[in-house]
């Protein structure tokens, strides 16, 4: 029997595993992952009865294959859930569905609103240019933004990196507004110094013109809309968080008799001189082993991988060593209210306001964005009624003063800026911290990113390895083509298929966005 080592239980290795293990006889899946858990930053973790989404995840896709995967996993709720019946609230359900109250096993389905919070004021987002918005933004500013634009169609800049793609479709004043502080907190690099594809990828269509578009759209034909960013109203949602469908996932795997190690650490890949891998070498418990393969398929930061093989070139593995990188720390917040006022027509318990995550564009902080865990799901929050149960995000680099910080620098950190901002009057009205880290959350496209295809070419002429997911790619995906790269991936092994460059051409198309139904 073959054997297939799939390195990583992220959405992207154990998406590959249960393919290969539903879809062939004659292939062995072994499964290797670094920590004790799975879902990598799509995990969900637990903190005395409370739980916290690493980063917040949205599920939709408009790829079929990807939602007919989630409802096997977890099927869409038929019965309202907590908070739906608290409200009142119609929600979509799904005939002969679970019941979330009486189930774990569900996908609840949610409604998306996130914000941007700018000047101690509320802005959609993506920005809209409603009246609500120029209110916010004063006679003078919105003038200001109006004659900026007007000069960036007059004069369009060279799109060779970040700050002129925004300007371009925003104008000068918008940029500075709502997207050049952000960018250089999410990064730490100014966005003059990132190539312009990170935005081509996060904002796709997106511009002033699109947005008026979109509101005339609106009130013509709600069906025509194609603003290309997360527009979604509605969304889908594991009950427990997004680290259960992953647990669900490997449990599958498992008994399918698919193997997973945890605490395995992967730390060599060696090639023959057929220029094929033939093995592989990891940590388990300290102790080093190694295991020997036909397949190769990996999920893990790209850059480790090349780093951990023998024989690669000079220039690629400096293109590798150079690849860059963005970690990730999020600290739970249990309060017993915000002082957030929710001024929209959206109903919510205990009438906070009614977002699963914030932009925070603050230059007074450091904070990036902030989830309320309540609004993502009601299962998430031990308390549901009586407390709310925040994510403090913050972008940071390993081993930078933040990284460094013990739990309590960084809950005392925190718990000032919720201060600063407004979102409680006083530290005693914290109840409980929880902090975590997450290594390379974000792989960053500035540094040797722009010599990447030099490096694709090379792994692709490597017969039995196959790159897959965010960090296997380093692209920024979404899950739904995370998992894409995976279904190619064992389709090319099953196919006795060479040529990967369908692997690596997912989420590469142009007009690629969400709608509303």
């Amino acid at each position: 029997m073959k054997k297939a080592l799939i390195i990583g239980a992220g959405p992207a290795g154990l998406t590959a595993a249960y393919e290969l293990i539903v879809k062939s006889k004659d292939i062995q899946v072994i499964v290797f992952e670094e920590s004790d858990s799975f879902g990598g930053i799509s995990r969900t973790v637990e903190h005395n009865g409370n739980r916290m989404d690493m980063g917040g995840h949205r599920f939709f896709s408009k790829i079929p294959e990807v939602n007919e995967w989630w409802e096997n996993m977890l099927p869409m709720q038929g019965k309202p859930s907590m908070d739906d019946k608290i409200l009142d609230r119609d929600v979509t359900l799904c005939k002969n569905g679970p019941d979330p109250e009486k189930e774990d096993k569900v996908m609840l389905s949610r409604n998306r609103v996130s914000r941007i919070f700018f000047d101690d004021k509320f802005y959609d987002y993506p920005v809209s240019l409603k009246i609500e918005t120029l209110k916010n933004m004063g006679f003078m500013t919105t003038m200001q933004v109006g004659f900026s634009y007007i000069a960036s169609l007059i004069h369009k800049r060279p799109e060779d990196n970040l700050e002129n793609f925004y300007i371009n479709r925003f104008g000068k004043k918008l940029y500075s507004m709502f997207f050049e502080y952000y960018t250089e907190n999410l990064w730490g690099r100014h966005p003059s110094e990132i190539d312009a594809s990170w935005g081509s990828q996060r904002v796709k269509g997106l511009s002033v013109v699109a947005i008026i578009k979109d509101i005339l759209g609106k009130r013509a034909n709600k069906k025509n809309r194609q603003v290309e960013t997360s527009l979604i109203e509605e969304f889908k949602y594991p009950k427990l968080g997004p680290g259960e469908l992953w647990d669900v996932t490997a449990e599958k795997i498992q008994e399918l008799g698919g193997i997973i190690i945890k605490n395995a650490k992967v730390t060599k890949v060696w090639k023959d001189n057929d220029n094929r891998i033939i093995k592989l070498t990891y940590e388990e418990n300290g102790i080093e082993k190694e295991m020997y393969g036909d397949y190769f398929i990996s999920s893990m930061p790209v850059k480790d991988l090349i780093l951990g093989m023998n024989d690669v070139p000079d220039n690629e593995r400096r293109i590798a060593k150079g690849l860059p990188y963005r970690d990730y720390m999020t600290l739970g917040v249990l309060v017993s209210k915000l002082n957030l006022k929710n001024k929209t027509k959206i109903k919510t318990v205990s009438n906070i306001v009614p977002d699963c995550w914030v932009y925070v564009q603050d230059r007074r902080v450091k904070m990036g964005r902030f989830q309320i865990y309540n609004n993502w799901s009601p299962y998430l929050v031990k308390d549901l009624k009586n407390t709310v149960w925040i994510g403090l995000e913050y972008f940071v680099t390993e081993g930078d003063k933040f990284w460094n910080m013990t739990e309590k620098e960084f809950s005392d950190f925190g718990v000032s800026e919720m201060l600063k901002m407004g979102l409680i009057n006083d530290k005693k009205e914290v109840i409980d911290t929880h902090m975590e880290r997450v290594k390379k959350a974000y792989p960053a496209y500035f540094d040797t990113y722009n010599e990447i295809d030099t490096l694709i070419s090379y792994i692709n002429n490597i017969d039995n390895l196959y790159c897959v997911g965010r960090n296997g790619q380093h692209r920024y995906n979404n899950i739904d083509h995370s998992m894409v790269t995976s279904f190619e991936a064992v389709k090319n092994i099953l196919n006795g298929n060479k040529d990967k460059s369908n692997i690596w051409n997912v989420n590469t198309e142009q007009e690629y966005h969400e709608e509303t139904k």
